[in-house]
C-alpha cells in the first residue's frame, strides 16, 4: 500500500500542467481537535506538485523529487472533500516550481502552498 491509498487520495487529472487529487476527509486525517492535520495539507500539496512535475518530465531515467515546500493553511477543514489542484510556475530542465490550493468542496480555501522539485536520475 502507497500513501494515496492509505490516505484514500484519488488522482482525477494529472498532466504536465495540471494535476487535481481528491481526498475525504476521514478520522485518520485529523489532529486530537477534530481538524484536519496541517500535514495532510503539505502532503496533498506536494503530491499534486510531484505528480505533474513527473509527468513533466520527458525521460523515463529521472523523476522529479521534492526540495522545498511552502504551506499556508488558511482555514480550518472537519469534514467533508478536500481538492487540491497544482499548476507549474516554471519547468526547467532541472528545477521545477509549482504551486498548488486546496479546497473544500463546498468551495472554501482551506490552504495555499509552492513546492521546488529537482531532476534527480535513477
Amino acid at each position: 500500500m502507497n500513501l494515496l491509498e492509505a490516505l484514500e487520495i484519488e488522482v482525477e487529472a494529472a498532466t504536465a500542467d495540471f494535476v487535481r487529487l481528491r481526498m475525504p476527509i476521514k478520522a485518520q486525517h485529523k489532529q486530537p481537535f477534530g481538524l484536519v492535520h496541517g500535514g495532510i495539507n503539505g502532503v496533498l500539496i506536494e503530491t499534486a506538485c510531484s505528480i505533474g512535475a513527473n509527468q513533466a518530465l520527458a525521460q523515463e531515467e529521472a523523476f522529479a523529487a521534492g526540495v522545498d515546500l511552502q504551506v499556508n493553511h488558511l482555514a480550518a477543514a472537519q469534514e467533508g472533500t478536500l481538492i487540491v489542484e497544482a499548476s507549474p510556475d516554471r519547468i526547467g530542465a532541472r528545477i521545477q516550481t509549482w504551486q498548488a490550493t486546496i479546497w473544500l468542496a463546498s468551495g472554501l480555501k482551506t490552504a495555499v502552498g509552492r513546492c521546488t522539485l529537482t531532476t534527480v536520475r535513477k
